[in-house]
């Protein structure tokens, strides 16, 4: 008697690791050329008059950030008419001097924001942060209410809440430190869900294991896990919300934001300068910082 020779049922053929990602950037690819079409076919990619000269001139004159006019500004500069009828006389030096301590206001006040905004945040995100993660057992209903509250904070951008919140509150940093607390809420939110659902639940069965409530659980086995890592997503989302924090007073929400519309608003280019290279040493100070603090946490 001959073999039958079973055939073995029809499966189809599973897409390598490499076809994968090979069809991912095809379809990330397409996707960019159908943004960039739309935008060529609508005329919304035209880079406007004389673009290269415009260009020239303004990075001549970042090239002299008016912080430099202490130094080296004029004493006398007169401003006349157009028939030449003298309209003042200012002292470059003194006018930059007072500037620059509005600047160092104007700096403390985007801080306070920051880090207020972000204690404030970093808070509120606790309760929701912990429903949502998967492996604490949380019912289902209030991890999903959590979750999707984490979401919304999450999608909504800060300058909306500032915009709202300054018609509650008023104008001032008030509505700027609670602009950035929603809207850090969410992030916080869903790191502080991401490393409890990577934590190693042997040591969480075994406290369990001794009979522990809830409570003695999480604070023996959960919370000094997590706790390195909780103090690394501060740090990054404190000084992601220095950067943040600079353009809230765009909208009456206090801080650089309204020096830098000032700017922008009369070609300032020189005192836009200036603003930059304080935002800049702010983030980067910050930065040296925050690492020194990471280190010491591992």
């Amino acid at each position: 008697m001959s073999a039958l020779l079973i055939q073995p049922p029809f499966s189809p053929p599973r897409w390598s690791g490499r076809a994968r990602f090979a069809l991912l950037v095809l379809a990330y690819a397409l996707l960019v050329g159908v943004c960039l079409g739309s935008l060529w076919v609508a005329g919304e990619l035209s880079l406007g008059r004389n673009p290269v000269a415009n260009l020239i001139k303004s990075i001549g004159e970042f090239a002299y950030p008016s912080f430099l006019d202490v130094w080296f500004g004029p004493e006398r500069l007169e401003y006349r008419s157009d028939d030449g009828t003298l309209l003042r006389v200012e002292d470059r030096r003194v006018v930059e001097a007072d500037f620059l301590a509005a600047l160092g206001r104007a700096t403390w006040v985007t801080f306070q924001i920051a880090t207020l905004g972000s204690l404030l945040g970093a808070l509120l995100a606790l309760p929701p942060g912990l429903l949502s993660a998967r492996n604490l057992g949380a019912p289902r209903w209030l991890a999903w209410a959590s979750k999707g509250l984490l979401d919304v904070l999450r999608a909504i951008h800060t300058l909306v809440f500032g915009l709202v919140l300054v018609g509650i509150v008023g104008l001032g940093p008030t509505a700027g430190i609670l602009a950035i607390a929603l809207h850090s809420m969410g992030t916080y939110g869903k790191l502080y869900a991401e490393s409890v659902e990577s934590l190693d639940m042997g040591a969480i069965h075994a406290v369990q294991a001794t009979g522990a409530s809830r409570t003695q659980v999480f604070f023996n086995a959960v919370w000094p896990a997590v706790l390195p890592q909780f103090v690394s997503n501060h740090l990054y989302i404190w000084e992601f919300n220095i950067r943040d924090s600079t353009i809230l007073g765009l909208i009456g929400a206090g801080g650089l934001g309204l020096l830098i519309s000032e700017a922008v608003s009369l070609f300032q280019w020189s005192r836009l300068a200036t603003i930059l290279l304080v935002v800049i040493a702010l983030v980067v100070a910050f930065d040296s910082l925050s690492r020194r603090i990471r280190q010491a946490l591992l």
